[in-house]
């Protein structure tokens, strides 16, 4: 299977220090993503959720929109107003409350929304209705 750098992923891999640069094509061998033969990631690892995508055709928009998914649903970094903390607040209860999307949250972790290995081979499709719901779209139930 392919997978693609959806941003520059410098730093410790399974070889060694890497440093490839967005739109690097690798494979995947078994459970392992590499780069002409060199181990980077576990395709399960946080490194490969957040720097490698499933590369059907639309790897690229598969990891912009993880991450902007998960950007929308942070908590930040500096304070943040009353009203922001209420939306966000509101799309995470929005999430939660969606049964489509419970498939795409770690089951071992009942009282806390942590994104599954599902989540990050999600078909665009799903990750576009995530961001609506996210936005306040119509969730269907």
């Amino acid at each position: 299977m392919r997978y693609v750098l959806f941003k520059r992923f410098r730093g410790m891999g399974l070889c060694g220090n890497v440093n490839l640069p967005y739109g690097t094509v690798c494979e995947a061998e078994g459970e392992i993503i590499t780069k002409d033969g060199n181990a980077l990631v576990l395709t399960t690892s946080e490194n490969a959720h957040q720097y490698f995508a499933r590369d059907d055709g639309c790897g690229l928009e598969r990891g912009r929109l993880t991450q902007a998914i998960q950007a929308s649903l942070r908590a930040p970094a500096k304070q943040e107003s009353a009203v922001n903390r209420q939306k966000r607040q509101a799309a995470w209860e929005r999430i939660w409350g969606d049964p489509k999307l419970q498939r795409y949250k770690m089951r071992e972790h009942a009282d806390y929304w942590l994104w599954n290995h599902a989540f990050f081979n999600a078909d665009i499709e799903t990750l576009k209705y995530i961001l609506q719901v996210i936005g306040g779209g119509t969730c269907t139930k």
